[in-house]
C-alpha cells in the first residue's frame, strides 16, 4: 500500500490552505499514492481566537472540507484530512470541536474522530497553552475501514495517552494515524520516541502527519512528518520544510510483528491497584 503524507505550513486564510492541499492531493495521486494523510488544523492554524471565530465554520459550510472532498472525488484517492477546526452550533459561545476526517474515492465522509485530549499545559513561564478554552473534547475512539486494513483515528496530544491505542488496536486497528502540530520544544524531546512507542506496543504502522515551520499567527511547529513500521523502525522522516512524502507498507509486517512477539494477544485487564499503607 502506497501512501503521502503532506508536511504543511497552514496559515489564517482557510481558501489559501485549501488551494495548497488540493495540490498535495493531487500529486499523491499523481505519484500512485492510495492514501494521503495530512496534519491537525490543516484548514485553519491560528491562535488569535476572535480572528479565528471570523472563519470557523459549521462542518456543512466549511470551504476545505468541501474543498477536499471534491478533490478526493477528482483525484480517485483517499484522504485522512488530520484535522479541522469546526462549528457545531451557530451559539458563539458553544466551544469548537478540533475534528479528523477519513474521506473516501467517492468524496464522502466515512468516519470522522473528535481530538479527546486536549493541550492544556505550561512548557514555560512565557507559554502557556488552553486548547480547552476554545474547544471540546470528544469522547468516543474511532476505527475505521480502509483498503487492506484498519485504521485508527487520534489526533496529536493522544499521543501521549497509550490507553487511547490500546482501545483502537483492542479494536481491531492495524495503522494508528496521528497528525499533529507539535510545538518545537515537545517535538525536540518527545515526538520521535513516542510514535516509535506507539508502534512498538500496537504492533501497528504509525503514520504522523505533522505542521512545520513559522505560522502567520507566530507559532513555530516541529515537522518531521514520520511513518514508523510495527517494529519501530522510522520507514520515513520528512525532517523539516513543506512538501508531500511517500512511503510504501507492507501491510503484511503488522501480522509478522505480532506473531514474533504477542503483546497485543497477550494483553490482561486487571483490576485498580491494591494501595499498601
Amino acid at each position: 500500500m502506497r501512501i503521502a503524507l503532506a508536511q504543511l505550513s497552514s496559515g489564517i486564510d482557510p481558501a489559501e490552505n485549501a488551494r495548497l492541499l488540493t495540490s498535495h492531493i493531487a500529486e499523491a495521486a499523481a505519484g500512485g499514492a492510495t492514501m494521503v494523510f495530512t496534519p491537525e488544523m490543516s484548514g485553519l492554524l491560528d491562535r488569535d481566537r476572535s480572528r479565528a471565530a471570523k472563519v470557523i465554520r459549521n462542518e456543512a459550510d466549511d470551504v476545505v472540507l468541501s474543498t477536499i472532498q471534491a478533490e478526493a472525488r477528482n483525484a480517485g484517492i483517499w484522504v485522512q484530512l488530520g484535522s479541522l477546526a469546526v462549528k457545531t452550533s451557530d451559539n458563539l459561545d458553544e466551544k469548537w470541536i478540533n475534528r479528523s476526517y477519513l474521506i473516501n474515492p467517492d468524496g464522502e465522509i466515512t468516519a470522522r474522530y473528535d481530538k479527546i485530549h486536549l493541550f492544556d499545559v505550561d512548557l514555560g513561564p512565557d507559554e502557556s497553552l488552553r486548547e480547552s478554552s476554545a474547544y471540546a473534547g470528544g469522547h468516543n475512539a474511532i476505527v475505521a475501514a480502509i483498503p487492506g486494513a484498519t485504521l485508527g483515528l487520534s489526533i496529536c496530544y493522544d499521543l501521549r495517552f497509550p490507553g487511547l491505542y490500546e482501545a483502537l488496536t483492542d479494536a481491531g486497528a492495524d495503522i494508528l494515524s496521528i497528525p499533529a502540530a507539535f510545538t518545537v520544544p515537545t517535538g525536540r524531546a518527545h515526538w520521535e520516541i513516542l510514535l516509535r512507542a506507539r508502534a512498538i506496543e500496537a504492533g501497528a504502522f504509525v503514520i504522523a502527519a505533522a505542521q512545520y515551520g513559522l505560522h502567520e499567527d507566530g507559532r513555530s511547529t516541529y515537522g518531521h512528518s514520520m511513518v514508523v513500521d510495527p517494529w519501530g523502525e522510522i520507514l520515513l522522516d520528512m525532517g523539516e520544510g513543506i512538501g508531500l512524502g511517500f512511503c510504501d507498507l507492507d501491510l503484511g509486517k503488522v501480522v509478522e510483528v505480532r506473531s514474533r512477539v504477542p503483546a497485543v494477544a497477550n494483553r490482561k485487564r486487571f483490576k485498580p491497584p491494591v494501595k499498601i499503607t
